[in-house]
């Protein structure tokens, strides 16, 4: 009986460990699946504006493991529907110790709206003029770069509405 019983305990044990210690099999060109923002609407930023932050979430996957550079590489764009014009952000650094079998998780952008950081951007007027009553919309596309130059796959926000007052 006690044989019987180490071996259902090493079967289990064997199992479970082996189950573990599978790596991911992700591709090494980094993949991301957009996740949504905060709001869909918010007020632009200029000097009487009120404080207001849109906050992005995307999650990703890298096969290699190679996300994130040194402190001044830039892996992460945005680009704005309205003018095609690209916003770059860093990834934060991650270490590279365990990531040889590849990484995944969840990347959280804050983009405030002042000073001037999202504003109204209406043919014939001003950037981040004060317009009441009238509105903009945009969205952004999302892209993220590799250390060995693999860029990902592009997704797209859901149409966001700036408050032009």
């Amino acid at each position: 009986m006690k044989v019987v019983n180490y071996a259902v305990f090493f079967l289990v044990f064997g199992f479970l460990t082996y189950s573990c210690v599978q790596p991911p099999d992700y591709p090494n060109a980094p993949e991301i699946t957009y996740l949504g923002v905060n709001q869909t609407s918010i007020g632009q930023g200029n000097l009487n504006s009120i404080n207001d932050t849109l906050v992005v979430q995307f999650a990703f996957t890298d096969g290699d493991g190679d996300l994130s550079g040194d402190s001044d590489s830039i892996d992460i764009f945005f680009t704005d529907s309205r003018r095609g014009s690209l916003i770059p952000y860093r990834i934060p650094l991650i270490s590279n110790q365990g990531t040889g079998n590849g990484i995944s998780g969840e990347i959280t952008v804050r983009i405030p709206n002042k000073p001037f950081g999202i504003c109204c951007a209406l043919e014939g007027f001003s950037a981040c003029e004060s317009l009441p009553g009238m509105v903009d919309t945009f969205s952004y596309g999302i892209q993220i770069r590799d250390q060995a130059n693999n860029y990902s796959n592009k997704v797209q926000t859901e149409t966001i509405t700036v408050l032009c007052n």
